[in-house]
């Protein structure tokens, strides 16, 4: 019995390392990047919306997304799914909704 309990204590231990490390992943990445001065706060909201709510994205924002590029795109949905807030969304669907928003603007811009 007991090693079941040191066996789950250092389950805990290994996925709250593993978070933490993607956090810090995801948040050098957007920092070395300069990713957050990128996007206009409207274009910013026009995104998000598109992304973990129901909506599209406009054109001129579509522009700035593909200027923010795949990287910082890619770091800040992964740092948004890491907020407690939106712990009931399914990072799957999320994740896809992401990639179809980039794939849609990459073809729009193109």
């Amino acid at each position: 019995m007991a090693s079941l309990n040191v066996y789950s204590a250092l389950v805990v231990l290994f996925l709250t390392c593993g978070a933490a490390m993607a956090t810090k992943e995801n948040d050098k990445i957007i920092k070395g990047n300069n990713c957050e001065t990128k996007m206009g706060l409207p274009c910013v909201l026009d995104a998000f919306t598109s992304i973990f709510e129901t909506g599209t994205i406009s054109s001129k924002c579509c522009g700035e997304l593909v200027g923010l590029g795949k990287v910082c795109h890619s770091a800040l949905v992964k740092r948004t799914l890491e907020n407690p807030l939106f712990k009931d969304l399914s990072p799957a669907r999320i994740i896809a909704k992401s990639i179809q928003t980039w794939n849609n603007c990459l073809a729009l811009i193109d």
